[in-house]
This record gives C-alpha cells, structure tokens and sequence, in this order.
C-alpha cells in the first residue's frame, strides 16, 4: 500500500543557527519568548515543544515572529530581524511593510529599515498602494495608548555619537531647503538613499540610552520629510508608510510632541488631501491629546489649525471658527511675550505666513470668498521666495477665492503667476493644486479670458 504523500516543511535552518549562536536551549527560548511577550501584553505560553515545532518549519501567528525575533535580539545583544529567524513569509511582509505601527524598538528598526530598502528598490507593492483611512487613524490610537519605551539602547555594532546624529540633522535641514525652492520630484531620491545606505546603519549600531533617544528623534523627522516628498510626488500610499513609521520612531525618541506634529501636520493633511475629512479632525485631536502639555504654543496653534480643515471640509463653519480661533490664539502667545523662545526645529517654520495658508483652506472650504482671499494674501506677504512651492500654493489660493468673487479676469491674472512659479518646481501637490482651479474655471469656460488661460497653460506645459 502506497504511503500518502506528505506536504513536507522545510527545515528553519536560519532559527536554528541563531538559536545555537544565542547559546540558547529550546525551553530557554521559550521562557524568553513568553516573557518578552508579557511585556508588550500578550499572554503567551510556548514550551520547548512549541521551539521544536519552529525549528520543524511551522510558523506561529500574528505577533509571534517578531516577539521571538526581540527575544533572542536581547540574548544576542542585537537587532535580529524575523527574516533573519526564517519567519518573513516571503510576499506577505512585503505588502504590509511599514503598515504597523510595531510594539517593540527592534521591531520598528526592522520594519522601516525594510520601508527604506524596498523604496529604493522601487517595489510594485509600494508605488501601486492606496490609502485607507483606518490605515491612518488605528496608528494614531496605538501611540496614544502604547507605554514608553523603556529602553532603546544597543551594545553591538558599530559605535554611534552624537556626531553622527548632529550629521543626520544637518542633513536634514539642508534636503528640507532644498524640497520647499525646488520641489521633491529634484530631491526625494536622494533622501530614499540616505536613509537606506547611511541612516539604516546607524540604527544597527551601538549607542547609549542618551544617544539613542537622540538619534531616533532625527531619524523620525528624516522619515517624515521623505513621507511628505512621497505625497509631493504623487504617491500617497507610500507616504502613508513613512508617516507611520515616523510616529513610531519619535514614540522610541521619547517625544511625544513630535508624534503629534506627524498626527496633525503629515497624517492629517493627507487624510485632506485624499478628501477624508472626519480623519483629518481625528487625527488632530489625537495629537492634541496626546502631546498636551509637552508642546509649545506655535505647535498648539498648527494642531488646533489642523482641526479645522477638517470641520471646514464637513461644512461646519461655527466648529471652524472656534477651533480657528484657538489657533490664532496659541500663535499670538506664541509671537508675543510668552514665547519663551523653546521652539524645537521642527515647529518653527510654522508662522503667520503658515497660520494664514492654513485658514485660507478654511475659508475657501466654506465658500467664504473674501476671508479665504485676505487669509491668502497674507500668506503671500508672508512667504519668503525661498518657499516657492508654498507660494505658489498661496497663488492658487488666492485665485480661487478670486473667481468664488467671481472676480474671473483678475483670477486667470493671478493663475498664471502660479503656473510660472510652478514651472520652476517638480511637485506634485502644486499640480493638484492648479487642476483643481482650473475645475473652478469651467463654469466661465466660455469667457475669452478663461479660454486665453487655458491656451497659455496648454502653451506651458508644451
């Protein structure tokens, strides 16, 4: 009698040698599994059967892998990532890389250190994503609730000062001048490398508990620039990832402030941007939640302004305006003389000129013409020329409002100076920006000043 064919597993070669490496027995790393995963909640119960079974082939569900890959990390003094331990499961961690908001240190390391190699090998399942709103949102819930995390530094690997980070954050600052003159379609590739080629090592390094905080901070900013640079070049799925990501590493950096920054200024405007407008307002309130009483009043007003885009996107003016005025309030203590000059890097770009744009959306959301008009010129008289992407987003702004004034002639005027500052950019957003006046526009179609705008832009983009 012939036998039954047997659907054979392979061997977990790769766990095995770690196991050895770690100088582990099987209920040794049982008992570390099941103690790592207390830690973060999980009621786990595996004995040495359960480590004969992985070392068979078989691989546990949900959370497992990268609870045993942190326990034998912590053995092995290093990050051991769940490929390393044979558990990657091919395609599946592929598609939903940099899509979990993760529970351990080690695990976030691996998950975006993934994100930044599959960018840069330009990976289908990236560029082809869409965004889902609870893709947005269940992040935002995780970090208000998730514990701090008590230990982020390492003892292998190449040693890392705060030499390294302050290079991380000059870095930074130079690409972000770079991004608002001339656009992400010049600079993103260049963020994607260095995060994968230098970034990704530092991370694998060894550092103290100081440096480590600090080095995870500037990462975090690194990421979510990269994230706006996806949205700058038309890829909102991507983006989503990167601004998971950066929350989950200013969670390891200690700073909450900065996690509610990525809430209110990255995650939300690009729940706006995809027309989710219920997001837009959870997500603010979640960083206002979330970071209160650790920011400062230039960042209260950005996160109270972030809110309102989203009432105003809902079309409920009397929440816009009182949300609205909580923002213009924080940013006059924040110009006056309680500012006590303590802004982090990454909240001082957000001025007046800021504030203005912000309520300019507002305005322009509720159909209030003339605000949505003052609010953009003020922007303008506000923005330097070095921030010419935001320029000329004020310029559409501004001739938005113009032809809600039915004001057509004077809106094509101030179009075109959008569109000529626009050639000057490779972005993305500026170009949504345009498409969407130009929908404005078709009412008066007919109008030879209308028609004499569509032609010199049809002449433009020859």
């Amino acid at each position: 009698m012939a036998a039954r064919p047997l659907v054979a597993r392979q061997p977990n070669e790769r766990l095995q040698a770690l196991i050895q490496e770690a100088g582990c027995s099987n209920a040794g790393l049982a008992r570390r599994v099941n103690m790592c995963g207390a830690e973060h909640g999980l009621d786990l119960r595996y004995d040495k059967t359960s480590v004969a079974r992985w070392l068979r082939g078989q691989q546990p569900r949900g959370r497992a892998p990268g609870i045993i890959a942190e326990a034998l990390g912590r053995k092995l003094g290093r990050t051991v990532t769940i490929d390393e331990i044979g558990m990657a499961n091919g395609k599946n961690l592929a598609s939903g890389v940099g899509l979990q908001f993760s529970p351990t240190v080690l695990g976030a390391i691996e998950q975006v250190c993934e994100l930044w190699r599959s960018d840069v090998g330009r990976r289908d399942f990236l560029s082809g994503s869409s965004v889902a709103a609870s893709a947005l949102v269940e992040p935002s819930r995780d970090w208000l609730i998730s514990s701090p995390d008590a230990q982020v530094g390492r003892t292998a690997g190449p040693r890392v000062g705060l030499s390294d980070v302050a290079a991380v954050k000059a870095m930074t600052e130079a690409l972000t001048q770079l991004d608002h003159q001339y656009g992400s379609g010049h600079v993103r590739p260049v963020v994607v490398h260095y995060l994968n080629s230098v970034v990704s090592g530092l991370l694998a390094g060894s550092y103290r508990e100081s440096v480590g905080r600090e080095l995870f901070a500037a990462v975090a900013r690194l990421t979510e620039l990269a994230g706006y640079m996806a949205v700058d070049t038309g890829q909102p799925g991507l983006a989503q990832r990167y601004y998971i990501q950066a929350l989950r590493l200013a969670q390891a950096a200690g700073d909450r402030a900065y996690g509610g920054y990525v809430l209110a200024a990255s995650m939300s405007h690009l729940a706006a941007q995809l027309g989710n407008p219920r997001e837009i307002s959870q997500l603010a309130r979640a960083a206002q939640e979330g970071a209160r009483g650790r920011v400062t009043p230039r960042a209260e007003s950005m996160f109270y302004a972030a809110e309102a885009r989203g009432h105003a996107l809902l079309g409920d003016a009397r929440s816009t305006q009182a949300v609205a005025g909580r923002a213009v309030e924080a940013m006059e203590r924040a110009t006056g003389e309680e500012d006590s000059g303590d802004d982090p890097v990454w909240i001082r770009h957000f001025d007046q000129a800021y504030l203005a744009d912000e309520l300019a959306h507002c305005h322009r959301d509720l159909g209030q013409a003339d605000a949505a008009a003052r609010r953009a010129e003020e922007s303008l008289a506000g923005h330097p020329p070095t921030r010419a992407r935001r320029r000329a987003i004020g310029l559409v702004l501004l001739a938005t409002a113009q032809v809600q004034r039915r004001e057509v002639e004077q809106a094509c005027h101030t179009g075109m100076k959008a569109v000529e500052l626009l050639g000057t950019l490779r972005s993305n957003r500026g170009a949504e920006y345009l498409d969407d006046f130009q929908q404005r526009l078709e009412p008066f179609r007919e109008e030879p000043v209308v028609r004499e705008f569509g032609a010199r832009l049809d002449l433009q983009a020859a």
